[in-house]
């Protein structure tokens, strides 16, 4: 069910740390025309697409109040409570990431400073079907609004009856999101980034999707049009354990991960004996057995796994740094010390109790994060990511004087000499 190497030699590291990507060409000769005939024919385009893909006539594409009235009903009181919490806790950790950067006086008279903006126009992308994604409705809207981004649109597919999923609807309302329109896929991407008669464009689209959604969001970002938020592909966990992790633990992060998709990538990285590991297949078996849907999912998904056995924790850690996952569970003695070595990973949990599981959906942190070894250069998402910030700076004569003979010196020297006059021609009296 899942393979394991034992002391694998640094050059094999390599192969370790590879995703299985999907052929990219193919996929964007599917979706780039279907982003040319959104971009070309509008809401027909649309239509036409979610006939052929989602199966269904839609009228409208806008969800309308009574779309939103039917969702309420549907959804049980619990769930609503747990929303609730989840959306008070990120709200929080989100919150306090908010911050007035001061005028800073970098030299006499030179006044420097920075002014947070939000970006004004957002699009967010919620993948429905067999996984509605109602959790990443939180984790987009709760730091959209609270960045102050005036105008917030949403799309997600919708199902054979024209709807989309109740909860993705509720969510949306609790967290204050009205615009939602009845469109997935490719054309949603291109529909957000073009705007059609129904769909307005944005400047800045987020969220997950399939490889086509993925490929699509970087089609149009690289044609300039639009930004995105992160590049994003199946979900990944890493997980760095020792004698002190329970098994029985261990094997569940396993699975709770490789239910998610076929492709997901699942490594677990420790110096444990032969016995430990033996306990850990006993109890990922045990598990899997119980396991009623998604069986095909997590079965293709574990066949593709490792459990990569190193000679310790620090070799464990290098490992670790150079597959830069998006989740890292260290489930380990000492787990803050070992966190404080870590430089590549999107969210870290420390520790039995901290699953992945808590941060996907309410333990405060956010669960868009980089995937494909992007976690080398990108952070997940956060306030940060709904804001521009652009720089000022106030000037007196007398500080401009004092920066004159450096400015003079610097234009001269790279030939630059208009640059030196708009500095003297302010002084010469």
């Amino acid at each position: 069910m899942i393979q394991v190497y034992i002391h694998p030699p640094y050059e094999r590291w390599n192969s370790i740390s590879n995703r299985n990507l999907q052929n990219i060409s193919h996929i964007k000769n599917l979706v780039t025309p279907i982003i040319n005939d959104v971009k070309k024919y509008g809401d027909v385009a649309l239509k036409n697409y979610t006939k052929k893909y989602d199966h269904v006539d839609i009228k409208h594409i806008q969800v309308t109040e009574e779309d939103f009235n039917k969702a309420d009903m549907k959804i049980s009181d619990h769930l609503k409570k747990s929303i609730e919490t989840a959306y008070q806790n990120i709200k929080c950790f989100h919150q306090k990431q908010m911050h007035k950067e001061n005028p800073i006086e970098v030299s006499k008279g030179v006044f420097c400073w920075r002014k947070i903006i939000p970006i004004e126009k957002i699009g967010f992308y919620i993948p429905g079907g067999s996984a509605p994604l109602f959790s990443t409705v939180l984790m987009l809207g709760i730091p959209g609004k609270l960045s102050g981004c005036k105008n917030i649109i949403l799309c997600s597919p919708p199902n054979k009856n024209g709807e989309i999923h109740p909860a993705i609807l509720y969510t949306a309302k609790y967290v204050g999101i009205t615009q939602i329109y009845k469109v997935g896929g490719a054309q949603a991407i291109a529909a957000m980034a073009y705007g059609t008669k129904s769909i307005p464009s944005v400047y800045k689209i987020f969220g997950p999707g399939n490889s086509y959604v993925t490929i699509s969001k970087q089609i149009v970002s690289q044609k300039g049009i639009v930004s995105i938020d992160i590049p994003a592909g199946p979900s990944e966990v890493v997980i760095m354990a020792d004698d002190s992790a329970n098994p029985e633990f261990v094997a569940s992060d396993l699975l709770s991960q490789s239910e998610h998709d076929p492709e997901s990538y699942i490594l677990l990285v420790t110096p444990n004996n032969q016995f430990w590991i033996k306990k850990l297949k006993k109890e990922l078996r045990k598990q899997f057995l119980n396991f009623d849907k998604k069986k095909d999912i997590i079965e293709e998904s574990l066949k593709k796994s490792k459990i990569i056995v190193l000679s310790s924790l620090d070799e464990c850690l290098n490992l670790v740094n150079q597959v830069a996952p998006e989740h890292l569970i260290i489930n380990c003695k000492n787990s803050f010390y070992w966190s404080e070595k870590v430089i590549n990973a999107g969210s870290v949990f420390l520790g039995n109790y901290s699953p992945v599981s808590a941060g996907d959906y309410a333990s405060g942190t956010n669960h868009v994060l980089p995937t494909y070894g992007y976690a080398k250069s990108y952070s997940g998402l956060s306030m940060d990511s709904f804001v521009k910030k652009i720089t000022f700076q106030k000037i007196s004569k007398k500080g401009l004087k004092h920066l004159s003979k450096c400015i003079n010196i610097l234009s001269s020297e790279e030939g630059l000499f208009a640059h030196k006059k708009s500095i003297n021609i302010r002084l010469k009296n």
